[in-house]
């Protein structure tokens, strides 16, 4: 796995991979990326078919400014991973962001989520109608702490048939 949008990737190769979802209607493509900066200078001279959705990842609060640059973007769906979840997210702003992906670290090493970092967005989520979608609670594996917050998964998806998914589709 790598960052589509890291400054070694040229542009012409970020153009074809775009072009390759678009002739691929039937699958959904998911684009994570740190690399805020150079998703908000590339995504205006991108195609952006509804079966793309572009994520940020958020870690901590210091990584919050990629959510803006995420709102410039014409997505379908806009995503933030906050996995690994090290901090709390204050400030988030959670305008026009259709899911939150959150989740423990895992692997030899990992640091510990905090189950209040969790529920406060968790939380956020369902005041502001954002799908919410927890991972994992992390571990020496991804699966030893498990999936259960309060008792049940949440495993909520962006509404494909949102507005602005709506809108693009006619074009």
């Amino acid at each position: 796995m790598s960052d589509l949008f890291h400054e070694g990737i040229p542009f012409d190769y970020v153009q074809r991979v775009f072009e390759v979802m678009a002739a691929a209607p039937q699958h959904t493509f998911q684009i994570l990326t740190k690399r805020h900066e150079r998703l908000s200078e590339l995504a205006p001279d991108l195609p952006w078919p509804v079966n793309v959705w572009m994520g940020v990842s958020i870690e901590n609060r210091r990584f919050i400014k990629r959510a803006d640059h995420l709102r410039e973007v014409p997505a379908a769906v806009r995503f933030i991973s906050a996995e690994p979840l090290l901090g709390p997210l204050e400030g988030l702003d959670l305008r026009g962001i259709d899911w939150l992906i959150a989740g423990g670290e895992s692997g030899p090493g990992h640091r510990t989520v905090r189950a209040e970092w969790i529920h406060e967005l968790r939380d956020r989520c369902a005041a502001e109608n954002v799908a919410f979608f927890f991972k994992q609670w992390g571990g020496r594996t991804a699966k030893a702490g498990g999936r259960e917050l309060d008792g049940r998964t949440w495993d909520e998806l962006p509404d494909a048939n949102c507005d602005r998914v709506a809108d693009l589709a006619a074009v």
